[in-house]
């Protein structure tokens, strides 16, 4: 008694999967129950009768079961009955499949596959027992409390590649792995991509797919999938949003975001939009769990720890299948998901262990898919946090792209613009052109004073950032002036213990002293260093930063043990809080090493300084400006020494 599907000649690899389903059913239960779960096009239903086909020996009686709607499955069952002569043909269902269950416990080495299940209540009074084998496909993974669950993930890369090259002979072996790496390995997407790439080139297809991930996955089903791999998605989409609209706009709004895990916010909903339909996933737990747990049964996405993670070529097909109305609610369910999940400004490091886990997002999303102000200052805020560890040439593109995008959307004058102009300033200044920095600082403070006047906050910020990028470029009294007429504007309408008056002070203590005026520079950046110690803590990076500025002068005024005790305890206080790479702490080491030695301490200033440089290569590259002055210092100090 057999009705499995025929054979998949090109079924490849799976081995260690067939072994442990083997292990599984034949480990001695009186009843086993294995139950294969994964994403679709995974390849549940191909290794089901592999299985099926490759053990055949074993078992006297084999019985195909479509699951995939319960109301089907008596009636296939009545059929089985039917063949072993437990019931007539006439038989109700019902009785038919009591008949059978009867029959099957009076037997051994039977195989029944109920393939597509989704639903473990809905099929639990439908396995049968006896001493036979029981094997479920499914994209749930929640049978624990039927089966023995088995994942089966995508092919391992080795396995991809035959699959392709043996379908397409032509195949380069490096044209298959750029195809499997570009397919996530998935199975059905590279039996498809075999059958396209009879008529498409490997680099138009892989450009297709960039494009138009949909389009080309919905072409080239095979005739051993029922369905293609957009159809899947499709149809898996439409189910989800049938049985739960809320989920089915959280896969939406994912499908913006990067393809990494995204932890699903909670709390209050910082950022709250009117029209964000996922609010309550962040600020109601019955429906944030609820979400989830739906979610996790339906196999789009993986579920862990309150986290979602996409597939990338699922995301991709996703985000294609989205209509001009759906993109719109899923950008504003998206920016407002960033918002929530916002950690925190970029410079605090309270915030800084939830980074890491948003990076991917904010920086993967569209633009113009970031439509609120709270998720677009989280995108800047996000270039920041990167900038700050020294990648600021890696992200000014990101930068400038969110800067062209809101410019674009919301008009050169908009705060928004003017944030990402701020950020982009910022970062091309440590990128090295300068004379780029001063001109986006100077129009956008020229923009900000015409706007709103020269005593708003925004355009008094402006007006310190512009002093910083005159010094840069050489005009250094122009940048005294404004910085001193900024600072004065500042203390009169914010205060003179607001953080932002406190930073100009800071930046004009430096400008000071560069320009040889020490003690000036000396006498405002003891006030400076008081009033921030008090105000934003002793820890705080900025209280830090004119920490190490105040080393410098100190030296430079002849208060030397008093100089090297404070860069000694600023060293050792950046290092507690911002981290040992990191590159105020780099920085502050590597001028307390300088000072050291003007100390007479050239050994202990030779070890600091050579390991400050390893860190400074690893961490800002070879070329990066603070690393060459590093290693030229460390240079000319090692060559004295050995004189």
């Amino acid at each position: 008694m057999w009705n499995v599907p025929a054979r998949n000649p090109g079924f490849v690899g799976r081995d260690d999967l067939l072994v442990e389903v083997r292990s599984r059913l034949a480990g001695g239960r009186a009843v086993a129950v294995v139950a294969l779960d994964g994403r679709g096009g995974v390849g549940k239903t191909q290794l089901a009768a592999e299985y099926a086909h490759r053990f055949c020996g074993e078992y006297e009686l084999v019985w195909w079961v479509r699951a995939e709607d319960p109301a089907l499955i008596p009636g296939q069952l009545a059929l089985l009955a039917v063949e072993t002569g437990a019931a007539q043909p006439d038989t109700p269902p019902e009785k038919a499949v009591q008949a059978l269950g009867h029959e099957l416990r009076s037997r051994a080495r039977w195989l029944v596959v109920f393939d597509n299940a989704e639903d473990p209540e809905a099929l639990a009074d439908f396995v049968p027992s006896g001493a036979g084998h029981v094997l479920i496909t499914s994209r749930n993974p929640d049978w624990h409390s039927v089966a023995s669950p088995l994942d089966v993930d995508v092919l391992a890369r080795r396995d991809a590649v035959d699959l392709l090259r043996r379908r397409t002979p032509w195949l380069s072996e490096i044209d298959a792995g750029r195809l499997a790496e570009a397919l996530d390995d998935l199975p059905l997407a590279l039996v498809q991509a075999a059958a396209v790439l009879t008529t498409t080139t490997v680099d138009d297809y892989l450009a297709l797919l960039a494009n138009n991930a949909s389009e080309v996955t919905d072409e080239g089903r095979p005739r051993d999938y029922r369905w293609s791999l957009a159809a899947q998605i499709r149809l898996s989409m439409r189910r989800l949003r049938a049985l739960d609209p809320e989920a089915a706009d959280v896969m939406n709004a994912c499908a913006l975001l990067a393809p990494e895990p995204f932890s699903l916010p909670t709390g209050s909903g910082q950022g709250t939009h009117e029209d964000a339909s996922v609010s309550l996933v962040v600020t109601d737990r019955p429906t944030r769990t609820r979400v989830l747990s739906t979610l996790h049964q339906h196999g789009l996405a993986r579920v862990a720890g309150g986290s979602l993670h996409l597939h990338r070529l699922t995301q991709a097909v996703l985000k294609d299948q989205l209509t001009t109305e759906e993109r719109v609610a899923a950008a504003k369910n998206a920016s407002f998901l960033l918002a929530a999940a916002y950690p925190g400004g970029a410079q605090e490091p309270a915030s800084w262990p939830r980074w890491p886990d948003l990076l991917p997002h904010l920086l993967a999303i569209d633009p113009t898919d970031l439509v609120t102000g709270d998720a677009r200052f989280a995108a800047c805020e996000a270039c920041l946090y990167l900038v700050e560890r020294g990648s600021a040439p890696a992200v000014l593109p990101r930068l400038d792209a969110l800067h062209k995008a809101w410019n674009t959307l919301l008009g050169p004058d908009h705060v928004h613009t003017w944030w990402a102009a701020n950020y982009v300033a910022s970062a091309t200044a440590l990128s090295g052109d300068r004379e780029r920095a001063y001109a986006i600082h100077q129009d956008l403070f020229d923009r900000q004073r015409r706007a709103l006047g020269e005593d708003h906050p925004h355009t008094m910020l402006s007006a310190a950032s512009l002093a910083v990028r005159l010094v840069a470029v050489g005009r250094v009294e122009e940048a005294l002036e404004l910085g001193e007429e900024t600072l004065a504007r500042q203390r009169q309408v914010l205060g003179e213990d607001h953080p932002n008056t406190l930073l100009s002070a800071a930046s004009q203590a430096l400008r000071l002293a560069s320009a040889g005026r020490v003690e000036e520079a000396l006498e405002l950046g003891e006030e400076t260093l008081v009033r921030q110690r008090r105000v934003l803590g002793e820890d705080h990076p900025q209280t830090l930063m004119s920490a190490t500025g105040m080393v410098l002068w100190l030296v430079a005024a002849g208060r030397v043990e008093e100089g090297l005790e404070l860069g000694e305890e600023t060293l050792v206080r950046q290092r507690r809080v911002l981290g040992e790479d990191h590159p105020q702490t780099l920085m502050t080491a590597s001028n307390l090493a300088v000072r050291l030695v003007a100390a007479g301490r050239v050994e202990e200033a030779l070890e600091l300084g050579e390991d400050t440089l390893v860190r400074q290569r690893r961490v800002l590259g070879q070329d990066h400006r603070s690393t060459l002055v590093t290693a030229h210092w460390l240079d000319g100090a090692s060559r004295h020494s050995h004189d």
